[in-house]
């Protein structure tokens, strides 16, 4: 959520970011001021009665030891006329900040000035490639029928038990989901991140600490009775840890990961590019985590991507790394690199992660914070990235990795895992 300090002193200058992301309310700027210059003026009346009953209530003491009792009652009388208007002021200035905190979360994060101006995917910003596209074999399949031979994902069972976007992992497939989870838990470890297990399903207070709510109602699975949310990542869950929290400024970078399967609604989606794994409603995934402090967190942004393309190069894929484009970046974020990796039995690059700064848009609703070198309370700045998300992984490795014989070879940094070299 954006800080209303900001709104209040760089009022141009927001509605100019708001603008390079494609805001479609820039004119809720001028309501929310507008909003918050009654509620000031609300809490200065507040203020004011309650100064005026302060230095009544001390008269009234010594006008009680003078024994002037006409005009002690008097002033009582009007203590008493105070109290009864602050009692209506205060309701008056509760309904406001209700008013303008519901329009505050309305508004998205601020795009950084590097973000590139657009409204699609296609003018996201490349930013440098990787890897070596294969020669396939002839008989070079897409991961759906590679799956389907081999018998090692089964999405008609997980239609059956559940429905479309809910596949069974058979044999060697969920063999190579657990090898690629230990390897990327084992990567960010080493890496200095230290491995959480998370939660499934998140209150409603994490879900708007992270920002998927009020934005992403209509994308989460709701467990109406409880009031729960199915995580559609790990990051709701890893970065919630900080809600109401002050972090010491020493512990700053603090680095965290995880594992969890996510679910997603992806109401509306369709076509070929939800076939197989491309497009999945639970799927798994490993997320990175750092709250830092302000003045590091570009420089965090660049080790983290630096992280994660490292780790796609180990798994022997073609790849590229994107700078988002204002309209294609996601309601919290200030800078978003995603990770694509090349299908080339598909043709099609593949997202396969996000790597994003917050700046405080996360910890101003989480109310994360840390002291500055005078003790005050400052906000924190939140990031995290997918290290990696598994479907399309899978899809890319199947397709890239196969050969005329049928089988796949495995990546070297993944066979002690996966316990050999190819899946046959």
């Amino acid at each position: 959520m954006l800080q209303i300090n900001t709104l209040r002193n760089q009022t141009q200058e927001v509605k100019d970011r708001l603008a390079v992301k494609n805001c479609k309310d820039i004119n809720l700027v001028d309501q929310i001021l507008q909003i918050d210059e009654e509620r000031r003026n609300l809490q200065k009346q507040n203020d004011d009665l309650a100064a005026a009953n302060n230095i009544a209530s001390k008269e009234i003491g010594n006008l009680m030891k003078s024994g002037d009792k006409e005009a002690t009652e008097k002033l009582k009388e009007t203590v008493s006329a105070n109290k009864e208007k602050a009692a209506s002021i205060a309701e008056q200035l509760k309904a406001a900040e209700q008013q303008q905190n519901d329009m505050l979360v309305q508004l998205p994060n601020l795009p950084h000035t590097s973000v590139p101006l657009g409204k699609t995917p296609e003018e996201n910003e490349v930013v440098r490639t990787g890897g070596t596209v294969p020669s396939l074999p002839e008989n070079a399949k897409a991961h759906w029928d590679i799956v389907a031979e081999k018998n090692i994902i089964d999405f008609e069972l997980g239609t059956k038990i559940t429905g479309a976007g809910f596949p069974f992992y058979v044999g060697n497939g969920a063999k190579l989901q657990r090898a690629l989870i230990n390897y990327f838990l084992d990567y960010n470890t080493a890496a200095g991140y230290t491995e959480y297990q998370a939660p499934l399903m998140v209150n409603e207070a994490s879900a708007y600490g992270t920002g998927q709510l009020p934005d992403k109602e209509g994308q989460m699975y709701h467990a109406t009775q409880d009031n729960f949310y199915l995580i559609p990542t790990a990051e709701v869950p890893l970065t919630n840890i900080f809600r109401n929290e002050i972090v010491a400024t020493e512990q700053m970078p603090i680095k965290i990961t995880g594992y969890t399967p996510c679910f997603r609604r992806e109401a509306g989606s369709y076509g070929k590019d939800v076939r197989g794994l491309n497009r999945l409603h639970q799927f798994d995934k490993i997320e990175i985590v750092q709250i830092v402090h302000p003045q590091n967190s570009y420089s965090v942004l660049e080790e983290m991507v630096a992280h994660v393309e490292k780790l796609i190069q180990s798994l022997e894929m073609p790849y590229r790394i994107l700078r988002l484009c204002g309209g294609d970046m996601s309601f919290a974020s200030a800078l978003t690199y995603d990770f694509e990796v090349y299908s080339t039995a598909q043709q099609r690059w593949l997202e396969v992660s996000s790597v994003s700064n917050f700046e405080t848009f996360q910890t101003n609703r989480l109310m994360c914070r840390y002291r500055d070198e005078n003790g005050k309370t400052q906000l924190a700045h939140s990031l995290n990235g997918s290290s990696l998300a598994l479907p399309r992984i899978v899809a890319s490795l199947l397709e890239n990795h196969q050969q005329a014989d049928g089988s796949i070879t495995i990546p070297k940094a993944l066979v002690p895992y996966f316990g050999a070299e190819y899946l046959k």
